[in-house]
């Protein structure tokens, strides 16, 4: 069990890759682990990643880059091709924005091997302040989504918008063609596409401010997880 595919899905994130990069190397130095890889899933973005990328990669063999040469941008989507190209059973997902500190894998991992979670969650406590890299608007909208999601589809987690979480991939392959696929919260897709009743743990993290770069959030992806959660309810009705 001790191994483990860090899964990133990026979009003019080069700046933030070098810092991160490094960062994750010592996270992989005090969990002991062998097996393991790092994934840059690119979502052709216009920035210098694939020179950031080949300098890193001199340093870290594990890394690798998948860019994903598409006309239309999809975060989800991104994941999903990392998914699909990844080695190992364990696949952790965290933005590549520097909002998730990797000093929470620790806690995360630790929780999920102990306890044969299936999905382990880093979770935002999005009525404390604590959680610096989110705006007003953001916080509102992330509420008023999760209160939809848990409302009509069923309380799995305490926040199910994260884009932090660690998983088995076997969860991701028996749901491969339920998956919804679209826009910019697999977690959700992965926990309400599966037919398996999920073992989900919630580990509270911090979320904090983007160093660089700016945020995807837009209308278009908000109506997009509206019709995702429409589309889950009325197949829950079925």
């Amino acid at each position: 069990m001790k191994e483990l595919s860090i899964v990133i899905p990026i979009l003019n994130e080069a700046s933030n890759i070098s810092i991160l990069i490094p960062e994750l190397n010592k996270i992989k130095i005090k969990l002991k682990i062998k097996k393991f890889e790092i994934l840059l899933v690119d979502d052709n973005s216009n920035d210098n990643i694939v020179e950031v990328f080949n300098k890193l990669k001199k340093k870290y063999k594990y890394l690798k880059l998948i860019i994903r040469k598409k006309n239309t941008r999809d975060l989800s989507k991104s994941c999903i091709l990392g998914f699909e190209n990844n080695l190992f059973r364990n696949i952790l997902v965290m933005d590549g924005d520097l909002q998730h500190h990797p000093k929470f894998i620790l806690k995360m991992f630790k929780v999920y091997l102990n306890n044969d979670y299936d999905i382990v969650i880093g979770s935002r406590d999005l009525f404390k302040r604590k959680n610096l890299g989110l705006s007003k608007n953001r916080r509102f909208f992330s509420i008023i989504l999760i209160f939809l999601i848990n409302f009509l589809l069923g309380n799995r987690t305490k926040d199910p918008m994260s884009g932090f979480f660690l998983f088995k991939k076997i969860i991701f392959t028996q749901s491969k063609k339920r998956l919804f696929s679209n826009g910019y919260k697999i977690l959700a897709d992965l926990i309400y596409s599966s037919k398996k009743k999920l073992r989900i743990k919630d580990v509270n993290i911090n979320f904090d401010r983007r160093i660089s770069g700016k945020s995807k959030m837009s209308l278009s992806i908000l109506i997009i997880l509206i019709k995702f959660i429409l589309i889950q309810f009325l197949k829950k009705l079925k």
